[in-house]
């Protein structure tokens, strides 16, 4: 609705999952960085954790834009299966197909779609997003998948990305087989004052139009520090105010977004 007012090519503020829009702040590049060397690496389990909103799905579709053809991925946005049907899911979403009877069957196939990969110096990784959505039992399959190694490597490389209930789930006395499994760790922290800023800045640049260059928003200093302070500094939540900051701003017929717009923004969007 306000794309044209702004001369945006596209909305900078949406909530979905988009790399184009990836923001590279310290804590997100750290994190990307601890990925990448973990898969290139074969270090087995990777976990990411971060709260709701600070960019971990976003991230997830990142890694796989930045990962060469040599590793093959599945990516597993919603793990609220059986663990047979985890297996299933992984198996198919790798390409690797046939009719297994039973679990025994499925990862037999899966560990020689492994050997077969290894062997032509490739290798496999496994996404898990959501990952605190997983039962202890499926938990417990994929320390059981981990096992699948060489002498000398692992032939399947884990990423578990979730919320902080993810690393409290670990801690259980059941699954502590499978945290000593863990080698890579990372918990990403929302973003810092400068960087709500820059990553308002980011968005906008991003979307404005290549034909018109020119800034027809502006977001005063007094209303990023109010994005930041009801934001708290969460990506997400920066996108929800920002978007809604943008309709007043249309509404209101000003290219200048200031801390009244955003406060009301707030109180749309029930922040108070």
């Amino acid at each position: 609705m306000y794309k044209e007012f702004y001369h945006l090519r596209e909305s900078p503020f949406n909530v979905t999952s988009d790399p184009d829009f990836f923001f590279s702040s310290a804590h997100h590049i750290e994190a990307f960085s601890h990925l990448f060397y973990g898969i290139q690496q074969r270090k087995g389990i990777i976990v990411i954790t971060g709260e709701i909103g600070t960019g971990k799905t976003t991230l997830c579709r990142m890694l796989l834009n930045k990962l060469d053809k040599n590793v093959k991925t599945a990516l597993i946005l919603n793990p609220n299966f059986s663990a047979v049907q985890l297996l299933q899911i992984i198996l198919n979403d790798l390409g690797i197909e046939g009719d297994f009877k039973n679990k025994f069957a499925l990862v037999n196939a899966l560990n020689g779609f492994l050997l077969r990969e290894t062997s032509h110096g490739h290798n496999v990784v496994i996404i898990i997003d959501e990952a605190q959505n997983l039962s202890v039992r499926q938990l417990e399959q994929i320390r059981l998948l981990s096992n699948l190694e060489t002498e000398k490597e692992k032939l399947l490389q884990i990423v578990l990305i979730g919320q902080p209930e993810l690393i409290e789930k670990l801690k259980l006395s059941s699954l502590r087989q499978l945290n000593q499994r863990v080698t890579v760790r990372y918990h990403i922290m929302p973003l810092s004052k400068q960087e709500v800023r820059d990553y308002i800045l980011h968005r906008l640049k991003i979307a404005q139009s290549p034909e018109d260059p020119r800034h027809r928003v502006h977001f005063t200093g007094n209303a990023i520090d109010l994005i930041y302070e009801k934001s708290k500094g969460t990506p997400r939540m920066i996108n929800i105010l920002c978007d809604r900051a943008l309709l007043a701003g249309f509404i209101a017929e000003t290219h200048t977004i200031d801390d009244t717009i955003v406060q009301r923004s707030v109180e749309e969007v029930v922040l108070v």
